[in-house]
This record gives C-alpha cells, sequence and structure tokens, in this order.
C-alpha cells in the first residue's frame, strides 16, 4: 500500500476486541486511523488506544466506505452479515469467529504455519479456532520434519474462551462456595468452580461436540494435508486464562524426544520449557498475557515405534485470538495484499 491502512476493530469492547487495540499498540502496527465498531448497544462507549480515548461507533452497513482492514471480533451471526459487505466496500477483512473457517473461499491462516494461503485470498480471512492455533505452531515443525499421521489431543480449556460472562462465573462460584453459600450456573450447564466440564459447545450426532470437530477439520485445511487423521477431547476447566493441550503424535519417520525438543527451540512463535527436574513446565498462569506457545513434557511414547507426547499451553485470548488475528494483518501488508481481488 501506498498509504498506511485504516483500521476497524469490529467488537471492540469485547474481551478479544480490546486485546485486539491492546497488541496493535503494543507491535507498532501501522495504521492511519483505528475506528473502534460495535453494536448500537455499544456505541458511544469509550476504549484506550495509545493513551487516547477512541469513541465506539455503530456496526452499520455503511462503516466500511474507506476502510482498508477491519478486524472482527464480534460473534459468528455478525461476521456472516457485515463481512461480504465489508469485502464488497473493498475492505480487507480478518475474521475471529467460525463463521468463514471451513468455507473454501477463505484461507484459515496461522502465520507460523501457513501464510502462503493468505495469497489467494477473495477478501475475508478467516482466525482458526483458539485451541487448533497453538496446536498447529507446535505441530508443524515436527510434520515437516517427520510427517505426522495421526495426533490424538486431549485439551484443558479456561472460561475466558467462553467469554467475560464466564469469567464473572468462576469468580462469583468460588467466592460463594469458599463461603458457604450455594452456587447458580448460568453460563455453563454445571457448576464450573472446581469442577470440569467435559463439554465444549454443542454435541454433534457422532457423540463430539462442535469444538472437537473443529479441531479435526481445521487443523487438516491449515496443513493442506487430508491424511494427518485428529481426534479430540476438549475439556473446560476452573482456569481464567490460558488453554493447555495434551498432545500425543505418531509421525512417519522415527524422531527422539532430543530432536524435537532442538527442531522446536528453532520455531517460530514457539518457547520450550521443558526441564522436569526443575519442575520447570508449561503452565496457563504463566502463559498469560504471553505471545508465545509452550511447550514441555516432550517425551517418547513407549507403546508404538514413532510417537511423541506433548504439553502444549498458550494464552487463549492472546494467541488464540487477538494475537494471531493482528499478525495476519501484518503479514498481509508484508505481501502487500491488503487489497480485495
Amino acid at each position: 500500500m501506498s498509504k498506511n491502512p485504516v483500521v476497524a476493530v469490529v467488537g471492540a469492547t469485547g474481551a478479544v476486541g480490546q486485546e485486539m487495540l491492546k497488541v496493535l499498540e503494543q507491535r507498532n502496527f501501522p495504521y492511519s486511523e483505528v475506528i473502534p465498531m460495535a453494536s448500537a448497544r455499544s456505541a458511544g462507549k469509550k476504549v484506550e488506544f495509545k493513551g487516547e480515548e477512541l469513541t465506539v461507533v455503530e456496526l452499520t452497513e455503511d462503516s466500511f466506505e474507506g476502510v482498508d482492514l477491519a478486524l472482527f471480533s464480534a460473534g459468528g451471526s455478525t461476521s456472516e452479515k457485515f463481512a461480504p459487505i465489508a469485502a464488497k466496500a473493498g475492505c480487507v477483512v480478518v475474521d475471529n469467529s467460525s463463521a468463514w473457517r471451513m468455507n473454501d473461499e477463505c484461507p484459515l491462516v496461522v502465520p507460523e504455519v501457513n501464510p502462503h494461503d493468505l495469497d489467494w485470498h477473495k477478501g475475508i480471512i478467516a482466525n482458526p479456532n483458539c485451541s487448533t492455533i497453538q496446536m498447529m505452531v507446535a505441530l508443524k515443525p515436527i510434520h515437516d520434519e517427520a510427517k505426522i499421521k495421526r495426533v490424538v489431543v486431549s485439551t484443558y480449556q479456561a472460561v475466558s474462551g467462553t467469554g467475560q460472562k464466564a469469567i464473572e462465573e468462576l469468580e462469583n462460584q468460588t467466592r460463594r462456595l469458599m463461603s458457604g453459600q450455594p452456587v447458580v450456573a448460568d453460563v455453563y450447564p454445571h457448576q464450573i468452580a472446581f469442577n470440569c466440564l467435559p463439554h465444549i459447545d454443542v454435541f454433534m450426532d457422532n457423540g463430539y461436540t462442535k469444538e472437537e470437530m473443529k479441531m479435526v477439520h481445521e487443523t487438516v485445511k491449515i496443513m493442506g494435508d487430508a491424511s494427518i487423521k485428529v481426534t479430540a477431547t476438549c475439556v473446560r476447566v476452573p482456569c481464567f486464562y490460558g488453554h493447555s493441550e495434551s498432545i500425543n503424535i505418531e509421525t512417519e519417520e522415527k524422531m527422539t524426544a532430543d530432536d524435537v525438543r532442538a527442531l522446536l527451540a528453532k520455531a517460530p512463535g514457539v518457547v520450550v520449557e521443558d526441564y522436569p527436574e526443575k519442575k520447570a513446565y508449561p503452565m496457563p498462569i504463566n502463559a498469560a498475557g504471553e505471545d508465545a506457545t509452550y511447550v514441555g513434557r516432550i517425551r517418547e511414547d513407549e507403546t508404538i515405534e514413532n510417537g511423541i507426547n506433548m504439553w502444549v499451553v498458550s494464552d487463549n485470548i492472546r494467541k488464540g485470538a487477538a494475537l494471531n488475528t493482528v499478525q495476519i494483518a501484518e503479514t498481509l501488508m508484508e505481501r502487500d495484499l491488503v487489497r480485495v481481488p
């Protein structure tokens, strides 16, 4: 582009939208103007950006005239309606909902993994599911080196993945339980405080949840390899920020645990934290607020010939949503792709 882009943040008053503004500021993203947008209910509110207060404007069908780049985090139905309108107006959309992820016309991108897929965008680019993103960052170097055949993943996902009301529910339930009062579950079907729920999103006909099937299908699309088999179990845990994943991988070529450590130590976006003798391993309390995907507990699966186990942790609001979205925008700028073909 000959000028810095006009950037809209759609859903700017939500947790991810506010984090997007923070990431744009922290990474010094080039812009000529930043416009926070939200529903009529939030229009007129103030959001902070670079020491100033920006006024949130109402999202309408006319909002994207003169906007070059829009970062969406306003829910699937909003994205379904407004992303095509934005693209028709010449604005490139990076969408954080699930609305466009499996659309064949829309790239699904983790910049450390498949930035080349941005080359064929037609105006709308999808940000993957938070649990998929961190798994892809850790698995892509291994797949390139030894070709992954099968992945078995169990997730331990923080309540912030559901939103602000879930954060408040965990906090309120914890307070009430510690003071001997009964708890009420509104956001989740059961108490989340001091509990684990093997239930994220709706159940499908095959017995898996929608969240689990997202990880299956998104992995294949991002990796560009339909031969990779994935099976997932996704669990909500009483943690505020940071998703954790236990991942078992079977590869075609043999890799030792040391091979994997050395490979991931050089991988973009990855920090290897694997020192069991020092009781050092990734934990969500340490990953919260950080950009990296942390990998530890790397060890060989002794039950199969070419197997590796690992533990992967990342901040779901940051790398799992806001940061990955901004990194996509940065990559679009670098590749001169902030334009609708």
